[in-house]
């Protein structure tokens, strides 16, 4: 199927993208960035719970310009806008290093959205402001939709009003304190895998009885991630979404994931690339600005080729989602790919041109550089990337 030109990429697109870039540039400053993750590298990571980066005022603001609401379908009261729109709005967030859930939502979104009718009253909850998570990964790291640590039972108390309990654990979910639900992946604790592996999605809200956040210590000062434990949840009705067609929904929706995570990698790279190519300007040695020697020199360029080779990727993939349903997979398994390796490469250089400022607390590069090493793995890195692409042939 034949894409649209620049990827679909328009004036109402560019609008959004810019509305969104220009609300960070004046409300995340760097001053108030590092207030926010960076004030005191021993809190940062000598306390017995990381800190919570963010900032509630902001996220309200987010929500009032519309961007919980861009990848909602209009039957649900979002948007519907197109994935290149949403990708760029995941760059800019990368670009400033938005300690926010925006991302983790989005990413649940994209799998209410392809959950069916079913769940549009969760994703109006998600366009009034609030912000939801996937819980799906299992102890080994796992997102496989097959392979999910929760169970889910019928609860035979519930009389004649459908009711689920879920028991188990969900890891590394990416912002879970932030959120206010959780979408979570449970197999049928009965055995009847059925067509499609009997796993269901749930809604269940973050203070429901039963649920316990237990927050992981990482290295991204950013964001939060934590294993969500769930013992004896009652799930109500309305919070059923499928009992048996997940596999499906998570599947379908995997592509825009890393098509997300992949624009966010690529922001912070073009950070990474436009602060260090000003560094090189600034900073003289032997009487010239850093940036005239070829040692400097190449490698930035080197960086600008990365970063453009992955964002025409990401855009791609993104355009695909839409265009191309059948090839969105490939091209968003080349997308995430190529940005993380973008991102190991600029990570590396920007830290290596600042010279020995570079390494300390006190240069801004680490928060960008922290951020990134976390996106290059989630989903898996660029060879995970490679190795399921060759299966795709």
């Amino acid at each position: 199927m034949a894409q649209p030109k620049n990827f679909g990429f328009g004036e109402e697109e560019q609008m959004i993208r810019d509305s969104f870039a220009r609300l960070l540039k004046e409300r995340l400053g760097i001053e108030r960035l590092r207030s926010l993750v960076a004030g005191d590298h021993r809190e940062a990571y000598e306390a017995d719970v990381a800190p919570l980066a963010h900032d509630e005022k902001l996220w309200r603001e987010l929500v009032e310009l519309g961007v919980t609401a861009l990848a909602v379908p209009e039957a649900a009261g979002g948007a519907g806008i197109a994935t290149v729109a949403v990708a760029a709005v995941a760059e800019e967030a990368g670009r400033a290093a938005l300690p926010s859930p925006l991302i983790s939502t989005l990413q649940a979104t994209f799998i209410l959205r392809e959950a069916g009718p079913a769940a549009h009253a969760w994703l109006a909850r998600i366009v009034g402001g609030e912000a939801a998570t996937p819980a799906v990964t299992n102890s080994h790291g796992s997102w496989d939709a097959n392979d999910t640590d929760v169970v889910a039972r019928l609860d035979a108390g519930a009389g004649t009003t459908q009711s689920v309990v879920l028991d188990g654990t969900a890891c590394f979910v990416q912002d879970a304190r932030k959120a206010g639900f959780f979408v979570v992946a449970a197999r049928d604790a009965s055995g009847a895998a059925g067509a499609d592996g009997g796993i269901g999605l749930y809604c269940v809200p973050a203070d429901a009885p039963g649920v316990t956040v237990h927050p992981d210590r990482i290295v991204d000062l950013t964001r939060d991630q934590a294993h969500v434990e769930l013992s004896q949840v009652e799930v109500p009705a309305e919070g059923v979404i499928t009992t048996g067609a997940g596999v499906a929904a998570m599947t379908a929706a995997l592509p825009a994931h890393l098509v997300v995570v992949a624009a966010d990698l690529c922001g912070a790279a073009e950070w990474q690339l436009q602060t260090t190519a000003e560094y090189a300007r600034v900073r003289t040695q032997f009487e010239r600005p850093i940036g005239f020697f070829q040692a400097v020199k190449h490698p930035i360029v080197n960086m600008m080729i990365e970063v453009d080779r992955a964002r025409s990727l990401v855009y791609n993939a993104a355009c695909a989602i839409d265009h191309d349903p059948a090839g969105a997979l490939r091209s968003a398994r080349m997308a995430k790919s190529a940005a993380s390796d973008a991102a190991a490469f600029c990570s590396g250089r920007s830290v290596q041109l600042h010279g020995g400022i570079g390494f300390t607390w006190e240069c801004d590069v680490h928060i960008w550089f922290k951020r990134q090493k976390h996106n290059q793995f989630l989903l898996g890195d660029g060879i995970y990337q490679r190795a399921r692409l060759a299966e795709l042939y």
